[in-house]
């Protein structure tokens, strides 16, 4: 029997296998597939991606968030966790939290030899901006609520 909302099955949903990074970035995390969940379930407050990492790709360049609470969950395989600490094995059935403002920069790497799938969840914050410590890249929202990346000086790609 087909699911009625609130509730649905994420595999009815297209994949975003797209990303606003501009190169060479881009080529770092792509392919990979979010669907949406929280905005298919109408969510205003906070956002849910199901993503699937596939190997070798990068979640994100390693980041932080200015305003949003960010956590992920593994579903399903392995991905590595870098932060300032290192790096650390995540795998299914465990989760990682990364507080609004904290400096401590993440990502998530598929170092093995199949896709990972796991939760992002983050509260949505219009105001919301990143840095990345490792690579020259600033983001800010922009006109409009579009993503707006910039070289550190905030000159264009």
């Amino acid at each position: 029997m087909p699911l009625k909302p609130p509730a649905l099955d994420p595999a009815s949903l297209s994949p975003r296998s797209s990303s606003s990074y501009p190169e060479p970035f881009r080529s770092r995390v792509l392919p990979r597939e979010k669907r949406a969940l929280g905005d298919a379930l109408g969510l205003t407050k906070i956002g849910v991606n199901l993503t699937t990492l596939m190997p070798g790709r990068e979640s994100s360049m390693r980041h932080f968030h200015t305003l949003e609470d960010e956590l992920v969950f593994v579903l399903e395989g392995e991905v590595v966790l870098r932060t300032d600490a290192g790096e650390q094995v995540l795998t299914a059935g465990t989760c990682a939290g990364f507080p609004a403002g904290a400096t401590d920069g993440h990502q998530l790497v598929n170092r093995s030899d199949r896709p990972a799938r796991y939760l992002e969840i983050s509260n949505r914050d219009p105001q919301d901006g990143a840095e990345y410590p490792d690579v020259d890249l600033a983001y800010h929202i922009g006109p409009g609520d579009t993503p707006v990346f910039t070289r550190k000086d905030g000159t264009s790609y």
